[in-house]
C-alpha cells in the first residue's frame, strides 16, 4: 500500500522535518540564478532592486523569467532525490506509486481528462464574455512558452506532488500512523503554500477554498489509487494548460499565452463550483475508470506497524 511503503520505524518523524529544510534549502539554491540575474539587471539598467515578487517577475521577458524561476524546482527535485534515498533509505518509486513501476497510463489519461475540461470551460467563459478577454498570440515567443512550458512545468508540478502527495503524506503517515491526518495535513499545507499568490490579494482568503479543495481533491486521488500517477497528470495538465491558454496581469506568471484575461479579479462560483462539483465529478469518473472501492479505510484507517514509530 502506498503510506504504508514509507511507514517503518526507522522513518522517525523529525527525520522528515531534516528533509523538509533539506528540499527547501535546494530550493533556495535554485532560486540563486535568477536572484542574480536580477541584481545584475538592476545595476546595469541602474534601477532599484525590486522589493517585492510582483516587481521582480516583470524584470525580464516572461519565457525568461519563467525558465529562471523554474529551475528552483529542478533543484527542490534533487533535493527530494536525495532526502529519499539517503535519509529514508527509500527508492523513488516508493514514494510515487504502490505498483511495481509508474503507471504513465494513468498520468496521461488524468493529464490529458483535465486539459480538454480545462479548455472547454475556458472557451464556454469566453464566447459568454469575449469582451474580458484579449487576443495574446505572438507566434515565435508562444512556441517557446511551449518548449520552456512543456519541459519545466511538469518538473515543478511534479516537484510540488512529491512533496505533499508523496513524501510528506507518507511523513504524516509515520507521525499519526492512520490516512486521514496525513490527509488533511497535507491539503492544508498545500493550501497555504499559495497564500502569497497575487490572486489572494486580489480576491480575498475565500480563494483558500479553491487551494485547499485542490490539495484534497489530489489527496483523496492519491490514497485511492494508491499511488500518485492521477496527481501528477492533473497537476501538470492544471498548470501547462492555464500557461499556455491564458494569462493576466494579476497572475503569478504572465506568459505569451494564446488569450490575456482583462476582467477583474472576484472570488465566486469560479472559486467554489471545481471543489463542490467539479472534483467530485471527477472523482467519479476516476473510480468508475479505476474499480475504487473501501473509500472509508483507503482515507481513514489506521495503519499498523510492528514498533513504534515515534
Amino acid at each position: 500500500m502506498f503510506l504504508e511503503q514509507g511507514v517503518n520505524p526507522e522513518n522517525k518523524f523529525w527525520k522528515y522535518l531534516i528533509g523538509s529544510v533539506f528540499i527547501i534549502t535546494a530550493s533556495f539554491i535554485g532560486q540563486i540564478p535568477y536572484s542574480a540575474a536580477v541584481l545584475l539587471k538592476s545595476f546595469k539598467d541602474k534601477q532599484p532592486f525590486p522589493t517585492n515578487n510582483e516587481e521582480a517577475m516583470r524584470i525580464f521577458e516572461p519565457n525568461l523569467t519563467l525558465f529562471l524561476v523554474m529551475l528552483s524546482f529542478l533543484f527542490a527535485f534533487a533535493g527530494i532525490y536525495f532526502v529519499v534515498k539517503y535519509m529514508h533509505h527509500q527508492t523513488i518509486l516508493s514514494v510515487t506509486t504502490s505498483r511495481q513501476k509508474v503507471d504513465w497510463n494513468r498520468i496521461f489519461f488524468s493529464f490529458f481528462l483535465w486539459a480538454v475540461f480545462s479548455i472547454i470551460s475556458f472557451f464556454i467563459i469566453y464566447f459568454q464574455k469575449p469582451e474580458e478577454f484579449e487576443w495574446n498570440f505572438n507566434l515565435v515567443p508562444f512556441l517557446i512558452l511551449v518548449v520552456v512550458g512543456s519541459i519545466f512545468i511538469p518538473i515543478q508540478t511534479s516537484t510540488e506532488e512529491y512533496v505533499f502527495r508523496g513524501y510528506l503524506m507518507q511523513g504524516f503517515a509515520n507521525l499519526a500512523r492512520n490516512k486521514w491526518f496525513p490527509l488533511l495535513m497535507t491539503s492544508v499545507i498545500f493550501g497555504s503554500m499559495h497564500i502569497l499568490n497575487p490572486e489572494v490579494t486580489k480576491m480575498g482568503y475565500v480563494i483558500m477554498i479553491y487551494y485547499i479543495g485542490t490539495g484534497l481533491f489530489l489527496g483523496v486521488i492519491t490514497l485511492m489509487d494508491e499511488g500518485m500517477e492521477l496527481a501528477l497528470g492533473f497537476h501538470a495538465a492544471n498548470n501547462l494548460v492555464g500557461a499556455l491558454l491564458v494569462t493576466s496581469d494579476w497572475s503569478v506568471f504572465q506568459t505569451h499565452s494564446i488569450f490575456k484575461d482583462l476582467s477583474e479579479p472576484s472570488a465566486g462560483a469560479d472559486v467554489i463550483l471545481p471543489v463542490v462539483v467539479v472534483y467530485p465529478i471527477l472523482l467519479f469518473i476516476f473510480s468508475k475508470k479505476y474499480k475504487w472501492t473501501n473509500w472509508k479505510e483507503k482515507l481513514t484507517g489506521e495503519i499498523t506497524a510492528a514498533e513504534s514509530l515515534n
